[in-house]
């Protein structure tokens, strides 16, 4: 499976900005997909994430309530739109991908992501 993110950049505390993971070679037609994000000095935490199986989309604590996410099946893409940013948010956000994946996604462990993009930096101005 193959992750490219995009759309990371500066923004000003309380803007928007949204990510975009596009997704190619799975296998199977049931798979996961995740954002995460890990800024320095602090653990990888999971955004959200959605799994093919059910559809249900999942969101961490992380950026509860702050993030929305959006799913294209045909293009196979994953968005995730990101509101009222603060400096606390800026990180590499990854897109992460689980082939062959038939259950909800909240209960696939962080760990167990096979795939994962580049990654791409956000960084929050105050």
């Amino acid at each position: 499976v193959q992750l490219v993110e995009s759309g990371g950049g500066l923004v000003q505390t309380g803007g928007s900005l949204r990510l975009s993971c596009a997704a190619s070679g799975f296998i199977e037609d049931e798979y996961a997909v995740a954002w995460f994000r890990q800024a320095p000095g602090r653990e990888r935490e999971r955004v959200a994430c959605v799994g093919t199986s059910d559809g249900r989309i999942d969101y961490g604590d992380a950026m509860r309530g702050r993030v929305k996410l959006f799913t294209d099946s045909a293009k196979k893409t994953i968005d995730l739109q990101m509101y009222d940013l603060s400096p606390e948010d800026t990180a590499i956000y990854y897109c992460a991908a689980l082939d062959d994946w038939g259950f909800s996604c909240y209960r696939l462990p962080d760990n167990d992501y096979d795939d994962w993009g580049q990654g791409t930096q956000v960084t929050v101005s105050s």
